[in-house]
């Protein structure tokens, strides 16, 4: 990953999320302003397929949202 989280910058995964990709996925989000899936792909290395199964599982867990073609943490 390419991005510097701030300093003292607090995120508690939900305790559903357990897979080390998702983990990955919900932090990158949680330190952007939203992604697009080719951003989490190239960012993180995973495979785009990947990304869309790993986005589709947070949102439908209601973790995740899609706001014009780019995703984010749900409120």
């Amino acid at each position: 990953m390419t991005s510097t989280v701030e300093q003292g910058t607090d995120v508690s995964v939900p305790t559903d999320v357990t897979t080390p990709r998702a983990k990955l996925v919900y932090y990158y989000l949680a330190t952007k302003d939203g992604a697009t899936a080719d951003n989490l792909r190239s960012d993180l290395a995973i495979s785009k397929g990947n990304v869309l199964s790993i986005v589709g599982t947070l949102r439908e867990r209601g973790h995740v949202k899609r706001v014009d073609g780019r995703y984010e943490l749900a409120d």
